[in-house]
């Protein structure tokens, strides 16, 4: 979102009057700012591959930061349109405002948008295949067609108890290793072990978006864990993915290692807060907090690792 911009709808369920103009539309439909969490992943598995080797394949993390980019803002307009086509963005939405379901956008634009960024990733992907082979091969489509799952489909997987498990796996384990071993050609511990630390805080940022909208999402049909499982056990959830990883910084080698450390205070009052704050929008600036840690902790493993 544009700071300055009041363009979600009002308290009533009412549309702003002012309406975007289309540049806007679309970038509110990127929502550009969830960037960070499919980029952190892949600088993280090529530092940790440079910890190891120092050696960098910069046209590799190039191609893969691109491609890895392309999923997301293909995620992001598909779970923009596939949303609309459910009419779950008509039950009290609390979350940035959605191009397609306030008409600014039609849903076949969205969803060609969509498409082609799959498109463009799959064949940025070809260029890693060449590099990494079978195993980048079968990384790629399956990052891709959960991306397009993501809210499509017969069993949409945020309408799911797996939406964590989805970004742990895709947005952690899978893109840490994947860019390691475009780097290595192979694979370690330590590379399993910060995709891991990277999975958590990016599934605890889903779950604060996911407890916030419990009364929405309900009305939606939507069945995540914080639906099924209530308020208390998304807390708890979010405590544990939250404080994991810092448990998990001094396993990995290297001098520096400690570094992210420094941020454990800032995740302590994190865990803290959520357990005050009511599902609901006070909730919002607990999740933009939460973006903010994961990139910091994301940034600081990587100058621990490069040191």
């Amino acid at each position: 979102m544009v700071p300055g911009k009041t363009l979600a709808p009002s308290h009533d369920g009412s549309e702003d009057d002012r309406r975007p103009s289309q540049a806007l539309a679309w970038w509110i439909a990127v929502r550009p700012r969830t960037l960070p969490i499919s980029l952190a992943p892949v600088l993280v598995g090529t530092s940790v591959a440079w910890f190891e080797t120092h050696e960098l394949n910069a046209s590799v993390m190039l191609v893969a930061l691109l491609a890895s980019a392309l999923i997301q803002i293909g995620t992001n307009l598909q779970n923009d349109v596939g949303d609309f086509r459910r009419g779950a963005d008509r039950h009290g939405r609390l979350g940035p405002p959605r191009a397609t379901t306030l008409g600014w956008l039609s849903p076949r634009q969205v969803q060609t948008a969509a498409t082609m960024s799959f498109a463009a990733a799959i064949c940025l992907g070809a260029f890693l295949v060449g590099v990494g082979g079978w195993p980048i091969l079968f990384v790629g489509l399956a990052s891709v067609a959960a991306g397009a799952a993501y809210t499509s489909g017969p069993f949409p997987i945020a309408y799911t108890r797996l939406g964590e498990l989805f970004v742990f796996v895709f947005f952690g384990v899978v893109a840490v290793s994947g860019s390691y071993y475009l780097q290595v050609f192979g694979m370690t511990a330590d590379a399993l072990i910060a995709g891991a630390m990277v999975g958590m805080l990016a599934a605890a940022v889903l779950v604060v978006n996911n407890t916030r909208d419990i009364e929405s999402d309900c009305r939606a049909g939507k069945r995540t864990l914080a639906v099924r499982l209530g308020p208390r056990f998304s807390r708890a959830e979010y405590s544990v993915l939250l404080l994991a990883p810092f448990a998990l910084a001094p396993v990995l080698g290297g001098t520096f290692m400690w570094l992210p450390l420094l941020l454990l205070p800032r995740a302590l009052g994190l865990a803290r807060r959520i357990w005050s704050e009511a599902p609901g929008p006070a909730m919002n600036p607990l999740l933009a907090d939460t973006v903010q840690l994961e990139v910091g902790f994301g940034a600081l493993l990587c100058l621990a690792a490069v040191l």
